[in-house]
Formats: structure tokens, sequence, C-alpha cells
């Protein structure tokens, strides 16, 4: 992990914000609403050889990774912990580098700009993003075949929370931590988790040892 990473955690919440994204304030930090309205929680797959799923079945380019969903949407990333936001726009510089390393072909809804690359290769960020972004990224899709972590239990239990079910933002971080104990790898992903997921685990932080790292799947790890 580079420890840069853990440095540029910025929030875009004017410009990064696509057109008629609503600001609203939800669980202690401003957060968007994208227009990502599904129905339910959504079914999620594997990327072949990655700790990364997609969702096959959304019109959208929607992921799951350490924990939180992530969206690739009007040029900018998105990520939340629960499957209709609300949503926290992510610096490009600190988006997760298995993320970037997903291959164009599992972008359901692929900007145009994507148009003449490899499908079963990542995105050229580097191009897109340009010079300064890829010297701060050298060797991003360069992966360790043999240090891929696990990829992190889905939350399962939202699916009941469909419809007029789906929880407010200050619900949410309540069931969440009620009801999924992963805790994110990543050092900048779990500061995101943090600020947007589990802002109240601080004050859970006494509970007997034996509750702690309740809700891992030691099966197949991908439920919870």
């Amino acid at each position: 992990m580079r420890d840069w990473w853990l440095v540029g955690l910025v929030l875009f919440l004017g410009t990064a914000a696509p057109a008629g994204a609503q600001v609203s304030i939800g669980i202690g930090v401003p957060s968007l609403d994208i227009g990502i309205h599904l129905p339910a929680l959504p079914s999620l797959t594997i990327v072949p050889g990655s700790p990364v799923y997609y969702a096959p079945r959304v019109d959208s380019n929607f992921f799951f990774y350490d924990g939180m969903y992530w969206v690739y949407q009007s040029d900018n990333w998105y990520s939340s912990s629960w499957y209709n936001g609300p949503w926290a726009a992510v610096d490009p510089a600190i988006v997760p580098e298995f993320i970037l390393r997903v291959p164009v072909s599992y972008y359901r809804r692929p900007p145009t700009y994507f148009r003449g690359w490899a499908a079963n290769a990542p995105p050229r960020w580097g191009e897109h993003w340009g010079s300064s972004w890829e010297e701060k990224h050298s060797g991003w899709n360069q992966v360790d075949r043999s240090h891929i972590p696990p990829p992190a239990p889905v939350p399962s239990y939202q699916r009941p929370y469909a419809g007029k079910r789906y929880p407010t933002p200050q619900q949410q971080p309540v069931l969440h931590s009620q009801n999924y104990k992963y805790q994110p790898r990543e050092p900048v992903v779990q500061q995101h988790y943090q600020q947007h997921a589990a802002p109240q685990q601080h004050n859970q932080s006494q509970r007997p040892a034996q509750d702690k790292g309740e809700g891992h799947n030691k099966g197949d790890g991908h439920n919870k």
C-alpha cells in the first residue's frame, strides 16, 4: 500500500457532482443522489481473478469491493455502504487499484472514450486522467496474482430493505454496524468506510472480544 493514499481522501461535492445530483446531509457528512435507484440489492458476480464484484444485470458501472459499493458515472467515481446510496464522490487519486484494474468488458455503461480499448484489459486511466496521475500511480495495473485478497462478503442483510423499506441515511449506519462485521483492508477504504458507513462504531469499541470478527463467512466468503 502506498503511503500517499492515506493523504488524499477528497470528496468533490460541487464540481464533481453530475448535473441534477441532489446534495443532502446524512450521517454527519455531505452525500449525493447520483440517480442510482435499484429496486433491490442486485446480484453481484466476482470479476475473475479479482476481489471485485460487478452487477451484470444493472445498467450502470456498478461494483462492490472491500465492503463498499463503487460506481463510475459521468467521469466520476462514487462509493457507498448501501446499494442505492447516498453516495460520496471519490478523488481519482485514491480510487483503490483493484477497482481500477477491472477490465473494460465489466463496465455495463462504458463512456465513449473507452471505445477502441481492449475489452479484456483495464481502462487506460493514465491516458484519461493525464501524466500527473500516471506518475503517481506507476505500476497500478500490475498485480501479484499470489497476493490477491479474498473478496469481502456481500452485505446480503440489505436484501429485505427495498422500495419503501430502504433506510434513511441516519438509519443506515446502525443497520450496517449491527449486521455487517467485515472491516475494509485498504487504509483508504477504511477512512471512507468510517466516514460514511460506520460513524457510530467508535462507541462500540468496548464490545466483548468474542463479538469482534463476527460476520465473516468462513465458507465461501461471499455472503453475510
